[in-house]
């Protein structure tokens, strides 16, 4: 009975916006398309059925209504405009690029690549709990530019091999979890929120607000462009999130010599490197070299990853099958090219320049960079009411562009920079805040207590280094480079 009324809330409230009076300024149209988006995203927030089943249903309500298309916001359009409207975002390349990046991930899985060098760190490092956490923290973020999906970076590669360290010394989700595993726990929530952030395809959101970003009107970053402007803010997250950890939520176990053993035995049952790990490895810098060379070398970052699962298919690391069966790639590609659509058409249908005329007063008093770090911390903190960072950057990454628009002084390409790139960092708040939260908050480590408290302590901060760090250097340094 619950679900059918989680299924019916968004339709509550979409028909509930409707019939609250228009305001002065904006057409029927207008408010019928925005009556449609906060029903969206009220279902992405519950989410009773799939997310990408939301979008679907969303983009065809507002085809039905004609709702969408440049201009429908004054007039109606036809059935066709309607439609090939409404179909854009499965023809957007950025979209194209998050879906190939899924299925490179399951490139690193099925040539045990991932794994291999996950074991080879924790090998390396695993002879004391802090070195552990360093290694959990270094395989996430050599996976990280490659796996843009963090549930599938760390819920699928990591959460297999360190939830087999914490039995070994006795440490289990329901006796002794601060033994070790809650540690452990921790250091692979906390350290790929911050990847998330390192890299463009990091997480699947990050390309996503680039693109909201586009449709607009702002100038946006490159693969190269983003890892420069977070760059001194990642090397310091990096260093610090295990330390940190091991000092507000210290281990009980400081090392052991079992886990070095335990990670030579697991290499030495995988064997030798073979060729498919090796062609894997040829594949990945070549694919890293033209993502960060784009401009240079004049290839588009989708066109690389497109050529990447060609040459996965050609070396047999995976077959066209592995391609044909990826469900987790074809959803996100439904749900993103429906999303990207529908975030556009709240500029199509001049809700956006609504929200200027009303905003733009209330802001015009204060500095411009009073005014780029307000929207910096209302957007990061607003996260507490998303379980998605799809959902956040549909819902109001726009509307914060628009805002920063209104703003004579602000350059809204800067301030929109400095609104997504903490993106990934923010999902550290909560347990639902990003994809991989919800398996470690699943495993039982962590008491949901300690899971609000941690994430309120990283969460903070993560955004005071952003604060003190990054922006400073983004507006000082960084942003004649790459805006």
């Amino acid at each position: 009975m619950k679900s059918y009324v989680k299924l019916l809330i968004p339709f509550i409230i979409g028909i509930a916006v409707f019939l609250v009076p228009i305001p002065e300024g904006v057409s029927l149209n207008t408010w019928i398309y925005f009556s449609i988006f906060i029903g969206v995203i009220v279902g992405l927030i519950l989410e009773p059925i799939p997310a990408a089943l939301i979008g679907f249903i969303g983009i065809t309500l507002a085809v039905l209504f004609r709702v969408g298309p440049v201009g429908s916001g004054d007039k109606s359009v036809s059935a066709s405009v309607a439609i090939n409207w409404a179909l854009t975002g499965f023809s957007n390349s950025t979209v194209w690029l998050i879906f190939a990046a899924f299925m490179i991930g399951i490139g690193y899985q099925n040539s045990g690549l991932g794994r291999r060098i996950a074991l080879f760190l924790v090998k390396k490092l695993g002879g004391s709990t802090i070195g552990l956490g360093y290694a959990i923290a270094i395989t996430d973020g050599v996976l990280a530019p490659f796996i843009p999906s963090n549930a599938a970076r760390s819920g699928g590669t990591l959460y297999p091999i360190i939830t087999s360290i914490p039995p070994m010394f006795g440490s289990y989700p329901d006796k002794d979890s601060r033994k070790i595993g809650a540690y452990l726990a921790w250091c692979a929530l906390a350290t790929t929120c911050v990847s998330s952030s390192i890299f463009l395809t990091g997480q699947a959101p990050n390309p996503l607000a680039l693109e909201v970003a586009s449709k607009s009107g702002v100038n946006v970053v490159d693969w190269g462009g983003w890892l420069i402007a977070f760059l001194p803010v990642s090397i310091i997250l990096f260093i610090a999130t295990p330390l940190l950890a091991y000092v507000v939520y210290p281990p009980e176990i400081k090392g052991s010599k079992q886990v070095v053993e335990w990670a030579a035995q697991e290499i030495e049952k995988n064997g030798r490197i073979s060729l498919k790990e090796i062609f894997m490895v040829t594949i990945s810098v070549c694919a890293l070299v033209l993502w960060i060379g784009s401009g240079f070398f004049g290839v588009n970052a989708t066109t690389t990853a497109i050529m990447v699962i060609i040459a996965m298919i050609a070396c047999k690391i995976i077959s066209w099958n592995d391609f044909l069966g990826n469900k987790p790639a074809w959803n996100v590609l439904v749900w993103f090219g429906t999303l990207v659509t529908m975030a556009a058409g709240l500029k199509n249908v001049g809700f956006l320049d609504f929200v200027v005329q009303i905003t733009g007063g209330y802001l015009a008093g204060f500095s411009p960079l009073s005014v780029m770090i307000g929207l910096v911390l209302i957007f990061y903190f607003v996260h507490y009411f998303f379980a998605s960072g799809t959902a956040h950057v549909t819902a109001l990454l726009g509307v914060f562009i628009v805002m920063a628009s209104s703003i004579p002084g602000v350059d809204a390409s800067l301030a929109t920079l400095l609104m997504v790139l903490p993106m990934g960092i923010m999902g550290v708040l909560t347990p639902y805040g990003t994809g991989h939260s919800p398996v470690w908050f699943a495993s039982g480590y962590i008491k949901t207590a300690d899971f609000w408290r941690l994430g309120f302590i990283f969460g903070m901060f993560y955004i005071l280094v952003y604060l003190l760090v990054g922006v400073p250097w983004i507006m000082n340094f960084a942003k004649d480079w790459i805006l």
